[in-house]
Parts: C-alpha cells; structure tokens; sequence
C-alpha cells in the first residue's frame, strides 16, 4: 500500500499518456496486476471522460470488484453510460450486500434500471434487505452463505460447498441448519478438512453460537465481530431462523462510518456521507452552520456573565487578561474528560451504572492537574508577567486568583465533561453531541463565575 502511494501520482501521468496515444493494450496490462482497490483510488484522479474507457478494458471480474469500491457519483456516471448488457454483467459478478449498498446511494432513476438487468432471485433478494431499518444488522447482511444439514458426512459437506460455493460471498464458515431453517451450529473449513470424510456434520459442530438479528443495531453487530474475531456472524430472524450474514469487510465499513460520524458531531457538524472533497460548498455550509448558531447563541451567556461584572473588571483591568487562559483550559479540561468517556461508551467499556465510579477518577484526576498547572502558573505570572514583563498589577494575590480559579476550573470541567455524555446516553441523546462544543461553552460559563466570585472574596472587588 506504502509503495502504491508513493507511485500513485507516476500512475496517474503513465495512464494519461497511453490514454492520450490510444495504446488500450499496453493500458489494459499496466492496470490488471493492481488491486481493485489502488484501481478504484487511481480512476478518482483522473476525469472523469476517461473513467468509462478505463472500466471496459478491464477483465469482467477485476471490474465488478473496482466498481464496488468506486464513489457513488463514480457508479451512477458508470451506470448511466454502460449499455443494458453491461449494466447485467457487472451485477451478474457482485455480491448481494455490494449490489444492496449501490442501491442505496443511487437515485431512483438508476435503482429502477438496476433493479430491471439483475436477475430474479437477487432483484427479490435485494428487494427483501431493502425493508430491513437502515443502521440495522439487516441492512448489511447478504444472504450469500453456505448452510449444510446434520445429518450430512464431511464428503456429503464437501460436495454442497464445491456446487455452491463459486456464488457465495465467504466458504471459511460454513453454517449448520435443521429442516425449519432454524441455526442449531457452524463448522469451518479447516474442521472438514481435518475431519474424517464418513464423519456426520452433527457430531462435529460447534453448537456454541453468537449470532444477531435482523434489527439488532449495525454498530452492535460489527462491534461484536470485533469482539470475538469473528470473520462472519450469522444473522437470524426472531424465531432463530437464519436469514443472512454479516461478514468482517462489511463491519469494517460500519465502523469507519460510525467514527467518522462521531467526529462530525464532536467537532459540531452535521454528519454527512459523502467525502470532504466530493461535498460542495452549499452542502458543507448546510451541515456546519445549524451548529454554529446555536453555539454562538449559547455563547451569549458567557457575554452576560462579563457584563454583569463590567464594574469590577473596570476597576481591577488586569482580571480581563487572563480570562481567555482560564476558559480555553477549562474547556480542554473538560473535552479531555469527555472525548475518553464518550469512547468508552462507544466500545461498550463504560454504562451508565459506571457514573460514580468515572466521576470519582474524574475529580482526582482534575485535583492534580488542576494542582500542577496552578502552581506552573503562579511561577509564571511572577516571573514572567511581573518581574520579565514589569507588570506591577500582577501582585501574589492577583496570582492567587487566578490560580485558584484554574484548580476550581478544572475540576468543574472534568466533571462535566465525564458526567454529560454518560447523562446524553440515559436519555437517549447521542454522546457524541454533548462532546467539545457543548461542553466547552457550559465551562466557560463556569469558570467566568468561579472567576469573578474568587475575585470579589479574595480582592475584594464589587460586582
């Protein structure tokens, strides 16, 4: 992959250049040895004129697999330019969860064209995934698995994976079903292979099985292939029939989406699908500002807390310079402690249950860094800002206030900052919304106050 970058641009020019001479046979044998995938990120740097051209040179199979991992804009572009027969023999060569996922992104013009050139039994098949709740294990699955009987011998096995196989999305677990269709075991490949071939299916599977249902949660399911190592999980209906599987590439996908949405909402954007540079400027502007408003209006507060000590900042100048210090590391304090508790509620580590017990790590926590960066503070205003800057106002009581405000600061943020999310997820909010930005402007709300009121008591100062 390393080495692919690194020539990815030298690719790209060698592929302008037999594409400008017409030398489609040299071009053709320059792209088959590469993987479907580089194939796919190469065809993104090109225009997009050259994208049909470089699909048909393409062996069947090698194009079915670069189509999959194409941008949707990509595909639709592809789609509308192949012919009725192409258009069958690219969804003749996908699976059907890869078939399911291009569906989805299409527009129905498209679908209706897809849905026309597949064949019955995956038109039916795709139709069927198509009810399942989007995010859910439904969703995601395919139907393409092999399923083996009992009663049957390891040469029996053999013979059944051999006739199917070629048209399933994975043969490395094979699952054990009854008459009613009911999971009752798993067998992988390398037990047949190990097994003697007159041994019977039912006497060595595995009957100890983890498996999910159609509406169990996407992110559920890939986690627990996660979890357990799992390269496929058997997805069953609310009777125990099974219906479909989810396989390790899939999961992968979900979970790059799920973290890429969470980040969205911890940096207070509205998640969208498509890539950074495939989003245009309408669109980017769209999901950024509904939560920059209301941001900015929660921000007023902040405004109305410094209003109302308008007096004894005018009568005591030097406080005003150290407010931006004390609420950018209120708000780091707080974000710190959020963005941790909000990953252990993502990967199932930390419940709500845990609320104490993180709230107490969380305060001692804030008691030594609040500790340590008040007294590195204190050194500093001294040092630097009275004796190096010659600053008379800032006196040791001055330093007082400021880092004694710092140790509360801290420990108001850190608190909030753990307990938040835990408090979005009992609600049902998502956590990753009460992340920075929320919790960033709720502390600095905090620290004004712990500020101004330090202030008043040790100084003095009217309000």
């Amino acid at each position: 992959m390393l080495e692919f970058e690194n020539e990815r641009t030298e690719l790209v020019e060698k592929i302008e250049d037999l594409i400008r001479r017409k030398q489609y046979a040299a071009l053709r044998a320059l792209l088959v040895p590469i993987e479907a995938a580089d194939i796919a990120l190469l065809m993104g740097d090109l225009p997009e004129a050259d994208l049909p051209l470089l699909f048909r040179l393409l062996p069947k199979e090698l194009a079915a697999e670069v189509f999959v991992e194409l941008d949707s804009d990509e595909q639709e572009l592809l789609i509308q330019g192949f012919s009725n027969t192409e258009l069958k023999e690219v969804l003749d060569e996908l699976y059907l969860d890869d078939a399911v996922d291009i569906v989805e992104e299409m527009p129905a013009n498209v679908v209706k064209r897809i849905l026309k050139h597949s064949d019955p039994e995956m038109r039916k098949s795709i139709n069927e995934i198509l009810k399942y709740p989007e995010d859910s294990a439904g969703s995601i699955m395919t139907t393409e698995f092999v399923d083996l009987k009992a009663t049957m011998t390891v040469e029996d096995a053999f013979k059944r994976i051999r006739r199917t196989g070629p048209d399933k999305e994975t043969i490395n677990i094979c699952y054990v079903i009854d008459e009613n269709r009911h999971l009752i075991g798993l067998v992988t490949i390398r037990t047949l292979l190990l097994a003697e071939e007159d041994a019977v299916i039912g006497d060595i599977m595995e009957k100890s099985i983890v498996s999910v249902t159609t509406l169990d949660d996407q992110e559920y399911t890939a986690r627990s292939l996660s979890k357990y190592d799992f390269l496929a999980l058997p997805v069953v209906d609310t009777e125990n029939r099974l219906v479909g599987i989810v396989t390790v590439d899939d999961a992968m996908d979900v979970l790059q989406e799920e973290v890429t949405e969470d980040i969205e909402k911890m940096a207070a954007i509205l998640p969208s699908d498509k890539p950074y540079l495939k989003t245009g400027i309408w669109e980017t502007v769209k999901a950024r500002i509904p939560w920059l408003l209301l941001l900015m209006i929660s921000a007023t507060f902040t405004g109305q807390i410094i209003s109302r000590f308008e007096a004894a900042l005018a009568s005591f100048t030097v406080l005003t310079a150290y407010i931006p210090m004390l609420m950018d590391t209120g708000g780091n304090s707080g974000s710190q402690a959020s963005v941790t508790v909000i990953r252990g509620i993502s990967l199932n580590e930390i419940e709500f249950r845990d609320l104490p017990r993180v709230v107490w790590k969380e305060a001692r926590v804030a008691v030594v860094c609040g500790a340590l960066l008040a007294a590195a503070n204190f050194v500093k205003l001294l040092l630097v800002d009275r004796l190096l800057f010659r600053n008379p106002l800032v006196t040791p009581t001055v330093a007082l206030v400021v880092c004694g405000t710092l140790v509360f600061t801290i420990f108001a943020a850190k608190l909030v900052g753990c307990a938040l999310p835990l408090l979005a997820k009992k609600i049902g909010f998502d956590p990753a919304v009460m992340a920075s930005p929320f919790i960033t402007t709720i502390v600095d709300a905090i620290s004004l106050l712990i500020y101004f009121q330090f202030a008043s008591v040790i100084l003095h100062i009217g309000g």
